[in-house]
């Protein structure tokens, strides 16, 4: 999928009625990864005035990479879906936005995500999805025949 398809997608998003509205999928080792926005993210990166600009796209076509949990943790300079912890310290931006401004949150977004996919928040693994343009914030829950991934924030700290 080129750039100008996956813009013309983000743009028809409707949010309406659910929490999360899924913009592509991709056959991933065996496996469909469906990629998710939210009304969250849309808000956030209209505010940040990123919003389908190129960068954002270039960093949603990577969510092709797809995520292994074998090696979920970046070892620096690549591109793809990686799981952030709560044990990194100091905790940087990333971790503050993901857990406690999401994940951690009662009233928040996460519980009804969680819903919408039949898992508990528990089972939702927080994640960055990295190009080289920049980090969109997420989580990634893996069902019995398809995975999800559910962008939901996105780091505006210094460039990867």
């Amino acid at each position: 999928m080129d750039i100008s398809d996956l813009r013309k997608l983000v743009e028809s998003l409707d949010f309406v009625d659910e929490p999360i509205s899924v913009v592509t999928s991709h056959r991933v080792g065996g496996r469909i990864l469906d990629v998710a926005l939210t009304e969250r993210l849309r808000s956030r990166c209209r505010r940040g005035r990123i919003w389908n600009s190129r960068g954002f796209l270039v960093t949603l076509k990577n969510a092709a990479y797809g995520f292994d949990p074998a090696r979920g943790l970046s070892p620096g300079g690549k591109d793809g879906i990686f799981r952030l912890t709560r044990t990194h310290r100091p905790a940087n931006a990333m971790m503050k936005k993901i857990f406690a401004g999401f994940l951690d949150r009662p009233d928040g977004d996460a519980l009804a995500i969680a819903s919408k996919l039949g898992c508990d928040i528990d089972q939702l693994v927080p994640v960055r999805l990295v190009s080289h343009h920049m980090r969109l914030l997420g989580v990634h829950h893996g069902g019995s025949d398809r995975d999800v991934l559910v962008l939901v924030d996105y780091d505006d700290t210094d460039p990867p």
